[in-house]
């Protein structure tokens, strides 16, 4: 990707790569560390094989993840976070901050608000 393409806006650009739900999901999980195709597909859930590999191949098109391939049959594919991809951390640290603030919100208010309470 080229510095031509990116939009002005910071916010845009952070948002381009990582808007898609999934995006985010398969950051969090390789944050861990190094993950297979299958453990990351089982680890996100309900994604599909074809929307985890067009993630995969978008996150590793913008350097935010290295795919590496065994020469193994049947082959072995490795996915890792770059560093670009890791750098992604504080943002996915503060979503997860404000994430259990607001539940712990919602929480509070639906004991409040209810009548069985």
């Amino acid at each position: 990707m080229t510095e031509k393409e990116l939009p002005a806006c910071p916010v845009e650009t952070t948002l381009m790569l990582i808007s898609d739900r999934w995006k985010v999901l398969i950051i969090r999980d390789l944050l861990a560390g190094t993950k297979r195709f299958g453990q990351l597909k089982k680890s996100i859930g309900k994604i599909s094989q074809k929307v985890l590999t067009a993630n995969l191949r978008a996150m590793e098109q913008s350097g935010l993840v290295s795919r590496k391939v065994y020469a193994e049959v049947p082959p072995r594919v490795e996915y890792t976070l770059t560093a670009t991809g890791y750098s992604l951390k504080p943002v996915l640290d503060a979503m997860v901050d404000w994430g259990s603030s607001y539940q712990q919100k919602v929480a509070t208010h639906q004991k409040e608000g209810s009548p069985c309470s």
